[in-house]
């Protein structure tokens, strides 16, 4: 039976990154921020367009693709600017500041990278062979078949919600392993494998008609009856980074933050918008004053930026643990993975409804489709229904909590401690 291989083990806790490497990160961190800085009043220009298209415009990939963001998690070794956790979420949260549907398409695509690092080193070799800039994306629900042949797997599958997919040059999918047509015993629950193959051997269906983040083309995916060589497999949960780095031990831990990071910066630009909105000096039908004297208006707006400051704080300081955490080569537990997940439920949570009070504050002309508000409403609450975001992931966190004490569980979760 063909089997999928899996990466060479390549222990690294944290070694590599020496002075120069936190060096070379932290300038490659500013200077991608002050391009992202300049590109801000374009990007923000064309909301209305990347809404309209359902995507993120080819030329506007183009230009996020030279400065840099999609190569900021890829290793140094090709070619990458391979940025610790906490630029690289300042980057990304940057970016759905301006515009949602952008950053959430470029976590994306930095997730697809450091996943990227579980295949075989020989196909990692491959894929970023000609330059660092691959743009990597994919489904993580496990709805495709994979039967063994000769030369590999043959799979079969649609999958959906393939963020980026239409200028992706390489995607990824699930699927259950099977034999005969029956799955394969895994640990409690049948075989799941991850695979990637060249974007040109997929076919997208047209099937992102969707109430927030229009932008980000998440469409249906699809394979029939294709062929794909056991090095193109990896194991997402138990799979051995092909390159050594301190966020490449456990990608799967670093995701939620990536979500959450999207959710901090879409909430924050929708107190931006609200903010410039009041000082327009509009004044709602009824009101005795414009909005940004009104004493109703200045008591919500402090009630708000509290929240917001809340969820700002709280992305921080989980990402500076996990970071230390990678640095100590510790960030495979997976206790970490259960804090992130539910730092991003409730960062969801809270920032929608962050949106929710803007919109609310915004009066009638927040319904208008020109007005940002009503977008980063409806942004907002369609990142919450992710899967990274169910209100259900605190269960988790719950029996985590019931396992030990709550000073306990504390003290064990933070190596600063």
């Amino acid at each position: 039976m063909a089997k999928p291989v899996t990466g060479t083990a390549i222990a690294d806790p944290g070694g590599r990154w020496d002075i120069d490497a936190r060096h070379s990160a932290s300038c490659s961190a500013r200077r991608l921020l002050a391009e992202i800085r300049d590109l801000a009043s374009e990007i923000s220009s064309r909301a209305a367009e990347i809404e309209a298209g359902r995507r993120i415009p080819p030329d506007l990939v183009e230009t996020l693709r030279s400065i840099g963001v999609f190569r900021m998690l890829v290793p140094r070794s090709h070619g990458g600017l391979e940025l610790d956790l906490p630029a690289a979420l300042e980057v990304i949260g940057t970016l759905a500041r301006i515009e949602g549907s952008v950053g959430w398409t470029v976590a994306i695509g930095c997730g697809g990278s450091m996943f990227a690092t579980l295949l075989p080193r020989g196909t990692y070799d491959e894929i970023y062979r000609n330059r660092p800039d691959v743009i990597i994306v994919g489904s993580s629900q496990p709805v495709g078949t994979a039967e063994p042949t000769a030369d590999g797997w043959r799979v079969t599958g649609r999958w959906p919600f393939a963020s980026g997919c239409q200028h992706a040059d390489w995607m990824a999918g699930f699927c259950v392993m099977t034999d005969g047509g029956k799955p394969l015993p895994g640990e409690g629950q049948p075989q799941t494998r991850a695979f990637v193959l060249p974007a040109r051997d997929w076919l997208i269906e047209d099937t992102w008609y969707v109430a927030g983040l229009k932008g980000t083309g998440s469409h249906h995916i699809v394979l029939t009856d294709t062929v794909v060589p056991g090095a193109n497999f990896f194991d997402l949960v138990s799979g051995v980074p092909c390159l050594p780095g301190p966020l490449y031990q456990a990608a799967r831990q670093v995701l939620p933050l990536f979500h959450g990071a999207v959710s901090v910066g879409m909430a924050e630009g929708a107190v931006d918008e609200l903010v410039d909105f009041a000082n327009t000096g509009r004044q709602q039908l009824r009101a005795a004053v414009p909005m940004r004297d009104s004493e109703t208006f200045h008591g919500e707006l402090g009630r708000v930026s509290a929240e917001l400051r809340a969820a700002q704080a709280f992305l921080r300081v989980q990402a500076e643990s996990h970071w230390r955490h990678a640095l100590a080569g510790r960030l495979k537990d997976e206790s970490l993975l259960t804090q992130g997940t539910q730092t991003a439920t409730w960062l969801a949570a809270t920032c929608a409804r962050v949106a929710d009070s803007c919109f609310a504050l915004g009066g009638g002309s927040a319904l208008y489709e020109t007005s940002p508000l009503q977008r980063r409403l409806r942004d907002l609450h369609a990142a919450a229904q992710h899967a990274l975001a169910q209100q259900r992931n605190y269960a988790t966190a719950g029996k985590l909590l019931l396992g030990g004490s709550i000073a306990e569980h504390h003290r064990n979760a933070d190596p600063a401690h």
